[in-house]
């Protein structure tokens, strides 16, 4: 389970916590009344355990703070949503996982989307796509719906023509490099980082690779200020805190001084494709 999970559950915990000391009962003493083992209440206001909502209900109940009722429940709801493992995500295929990020990010207006080995998925051709795709489905064993995947996946890419969204795109030059499909794909795809890289309301930044070291990174989309989406391999994480959100806003401006934009992003686009055309 990801810091960001555990750390989450060990605030809910202190707020509980809090609230059985305010009217002054022991954990053992909670425990008794809502019929629990002794030792889950220390479980649950250490991060060990996720209370349930009844479990919410019940401590609210015994500890006089039944206000508190309904943020606490929807605390628990955002934790359950934080970390979703991929094959349980996955288990029907990829069609659905790109129906909800179509879903998802069109209610977004400005995205910050960084990416230091693969070119985000909202640019992929669909040769790129599909190469990509094979592999999730390859790597995690799900069911195989390549072609429907593909087909969403283009389908989301609709949102950089329309309505009143702006994406601010970092990826490192590795990104370029990386072979996904072989070189006709790769040229495809480079052929479409230099279209896309026109477009009024795309602002896309090339990491050079000689760039210094400055800020710790991982692949990681930002949805305005609302939250942060990072993909892991095991999981995908969704991360929601205020702080922890400004932390990767403030990575994202770093990485962005430290790429190239315009026609300096271009050069290094231009210079990897013609490496591969032998040109």
């Amino acid at each position: 389970m990801s810091s960001t999970v555990h750390q989450a559950k060990e605030a809910l915990g202190s707020r509980l916590r809090e609230l059985r000391k305010d009217v002054g009962l022991t954990g053992k003493q909670l425990a008794i009344l809502a019929g629990w083992h002794s030792s889950k209440v220390s479980r649950i206001e250490y991060g060990k355990q996720s209370p349930s909502e009844r479990d919410i209900a019940d401590w609210c109940l015994h500890c006089s703070a039944t206000d508190h009722v309904a943020d606490l429940i929807a605390t628990v709801r955002n934790i359950e949503t934080m970390y979703v493992e991929w094959r349980r995500n996955l288990y029907t295929g990829t069609r659905k996982r790109q129906e909800a990020s179509i879903r998802f990010e069109a209610e977004t207006k400005l995205f910050r989307w960084y990416e230091p080995v693969l070119v985000p998925g909202i640019l992929h051709t669909a040769e790129y796509a599909a190469a990509v795709m094979a592999k999730v489905i390859s790597f995690y064993e799900i069911p195989d719906d390549l072609d429907a995947g593909v087909a969403k996946r283009m389908e989301r890419q609709q949102i950089l023509y329309k309505g009143n969204h702006r994406f601010h795109i970092v990826m490192s030059e590795q990104a370029l490099l990386t072979t996904v499909g072989g070189t006709d794909v790769m040229v495809g795809q480079l052929d479409r980082l230099l279209a896309v890289s026109s477009l009024s309301r795309i602002r896309l930044g090339i990491v050079p690779s000689s760039a210094a070291y400055e800020v710790p990174t991982n692949q990681f989309i930002m949805f305005d200020d609302r939250m942060v989406h990072v993909e892991a391999i095991s999981a995908e994480i969704m991360i929601t805190q205020p702080r922890e959100i400004a932390l990767y806003g403030k990575a994202f401006q770093r990485l962005s001084e430290l790429a190239a934009f315009g026609s300096g992003a271009r050069a290094i686009i231009v210079r990897v494709l013609r490496a591969l055309q032998g040109s």
